[in-house]
């Protein structure tokens, strides 16, 4: 199943499709991909943000946070992905603005945001899911990124350049034919970031989550989105791929 191209219909249609992708990928998570003791849960809060996905770990927050048994060793299995990004040691510090806690009083180890087209659609949007990026990793919370929109005019060089320039390092933009951005970051000093960069049209890598510095879960992206398209209304299927999709793509209105 290829990445579709999400801008030839309006917010609405995409978020619909954004609501049951999320519930998918939160079911995926608890049927055996998170390690025992970790739960994910679908549209949360986490402190004061709301996150498409939370893990969480079934122990209050330590003073400092143990390794959590379970997943993927870096060290042993490496994420598959084609970059992978250390912040520079001239690189500003994080601030510390957010206490990242959920209501459960478990622990929060990780959030999957995957952004939609209000998260675009004005700088003010984009500097609050930046701020959200930047507090949750100066608080020890890994972040896992998926924009399938490309480069707009309030992120003329994507959201990972603007992240990756707000943390005091140089930013380069996504290739200008592969525009889409996944991006795994892993709350760490230095922070670093696993990317893949995609075009509509290629099916979407399995990104890493990091639960640990050391260790991660691989996140089914491709089977989720896949089980997710299924379900879109025909009509839309249409605007985004089929022969009604140049005529629709302007005004992003169903055939008739």
């Amino acid at each position: 199943m290829p990445v579709h191209d999400w801008t030839r219909v309006d917010a609405g249609v995409f978020h619909d499709f954004h609501n049951v992708w999320i519930g998918l990928l939160r079911n995926a998570l608890n049927d055996g991909t998170l390690p025992a003791r970790c739960y994910a849960r679908s549209e949360q809060h986490a402190g004061k943000y709301v996150a498409d996905v939370i893990a969480l770990h079934k122990t209050a927050a330590p003073a400092s946070s143990p390794r959590i048994p379970g997943g993927l060793a870096v060290a042993e299995a490496p994420p598959k992905v084609r970059r992978k990004l250390s912040l520079s040691p001239a690189a500003r510090a994080l601030r510390k603005t957010l206490a990242a806690r959920h209501a459960s009083d478990h622990r929060l180890v990780a959030v999957i945001e995957i952004v939609s087209r209000a998260n675009k659609d004005r700088q003010e949007h984009v500097n609050d899911l930046l701020d959200k990026i930047e507090d949750l990793l100066a608080h020890g919370v890994h972040v896992l990124l998926i924009d399938l929109f490309p480069p707009g005019s309030q992120d003329p060089q994507g959201l990972h350049a603007a992240l990756w320039d707000r943390l005091g390092d140089t930013p380069e933009p996504p290739p200008a034919d592969e525009p889409l951005t996944f991006a795994s970051y892993v709350a760490d000093t230095p922070v670093q970031a696993y990317l893949e960069q995609l075009a509509v049209g290629r099916e979407m890598p399995d990104m890493p989550l990091f639960l640990a510095p050391e260790a991660y879960v691989n996140v089914p992206l491709q089977t989720t989105y896949a089980a997710s398209w299924r379900g879109t209304p025909e009509v839309w299927r249409e605007v985004i791929v089929g022969p009604h999709a140049e005529a629709s793509s302007a005004g992003s209105k169903p055939p008739k």
